[in-house]
C-alpha cells in the first residue's frame, strides 16, 4: 500500500505473544511500529524485535496515561495510529486509513468498534455506541492524566472512519475478569487520591445500578447469557472498585 505521508503504529504490551505476529502484519502500512512492553514474560518482545519496523521499549507499567504518553514520546512522525492487541485491524480500515491521511480534514480519527465476548458478537450492553478514537496527529492530541480508561483529548476537529473494528477482547473467563480486576485496583487509587471515601451506597448501590443499567436500561437481556455474564462481571467489577479504596484507608494489602 503506497503511502505519501508517514504513519507511526504504537502499542502497549504485556504477555501479547499469541497475537503479536497477526498484529504486526496488520501494521504492514505503517512506516514505523513502536511497542511499549511491561516487561513481558512470554515470547512477545522477541516476536516483536524479529520485524525490521519495529522498536520495542521496555518500561515498567505504572497507569494507562502514563504508558501511552511515553509510547508517543518515542514516535518520529506525527500521524499515529493506536489500537489494542485485541483488535482486528482488517485490510479495508488500514486501506481506508491511508486514503484518509492523503488528505486529512480532521486532528483525530474515530473508529466504531464491534465487541465480541464468548465467541459471540455483543451488540447491545453498552456497545451500542463503542466509539474510540485510533487514528490521530499528535501534535494536537494527548492522552489525559487518568490511570485507568483513559481518553485523548485532542485539539481541533474530529471525524469518523468508515470501517468498523472488531474487538476481541475475551481471552478465557479468568483472563477476562483478571483485567476487570486490575482496572477496579486503578480506579480505587484514583479516587484516593481525589480523596474520596466509601460508604454502604457504594458497596450495595452502585454495583445493583450498574448490573441493572447494563442489562435492562442499555439492553443486554437482549444478548443472552453471555449479556448476563457482561452485567454480573461489570457489577462486581464496580464492588471490588470501592473494596480496593476501603482496603486503601486501612493500609489492607
Amino acid at each position: 500500500m503506497e503511502n505519501s505521508l508517514k504513519i507511526s503504529a504504537i502499542a502497549i504490551t504485556l504477555n501479547e505473544a499469541k497475537a503479536m505476529e497477526g498484529f504486526l502484519k496488520s501494521l504492514d502500512f505503517a512506516d514505523e511500529i513502536i511497542i511499549v512492553d511491561s516487561f513481558s514474560t512470554d515470547e512477545t518482545v522477541a516476536i516483536a524485535t524479529k520485524h525490521e519496523k519495529v522498536t520495542v521499549f521496555q518500561r515498567k507499567f505504572d497507569n494507562f496515561s502514563a504508558q501511552k504518553n511515553f509510547a508517543l514520546s518515542k514516535a518520529t512522525n506525527d500521524w499515529i495510529v493506536f489500537f489494542d492487541l485485541d483488535e482486528e485491524i482488517t485490510k479495508a480500515l488500514s486501506e481506508e486509513i491511508v486514503e484518509t491521511l492523503q488528505h486529512p480534514k480532521a486532528n483525530a480519527y474515530f473508529v466504531k468498534r464491534d465487541f465480541y465476548f464468548m465467541n459471540r458478537r455483543i451488540k447491545y450492553s453498552g456497545m451500542q455506541n463503542d466509539f474510540v478514537i485510533r487514528v490521530f496527529n499528535k501534535q494536537f492530541c494527548h492522552y489525559n492524566a487518568n490511570l485507568v480508561h483513559e481518553t485523548l483529548e485532542v485539539e481541533g476537529e474530529t471525524a469518523h472512519l468508515k470501517n468498523r473494528l472488531p474487538h476481541y477482547t475475551y481471552k478465557s473467563f479468568d483472563a477476562y475478569t483478571q483485567k476487570l480486576h486490575a482496572y477496579s485496583a486503578l480506579q480505587a487509587k484514583m479516587l484516593y487520591k481525589k480523596k474520596k471515601q466509601a460508604n454502604w451506597y457504594h458497596f450495595f448501590v452502585r454495583p445493583w445500578w450498574r448490573f441493572n443499567h447494563q442489562y435492562f436500561i442499555r439492553l443486554g437481556i437482549l444478548d443472552g447469557k453471555e449479556g448476563f455474564i457482561l452485567a454480573y462481571t461489570s457489577a462486581f467489577a464496580t464492588f471490588k472498585r470501592y473494596v480496593n479504596l476501603w482496603m486503601l484507608y486501612r493500609k489492607i494489602d
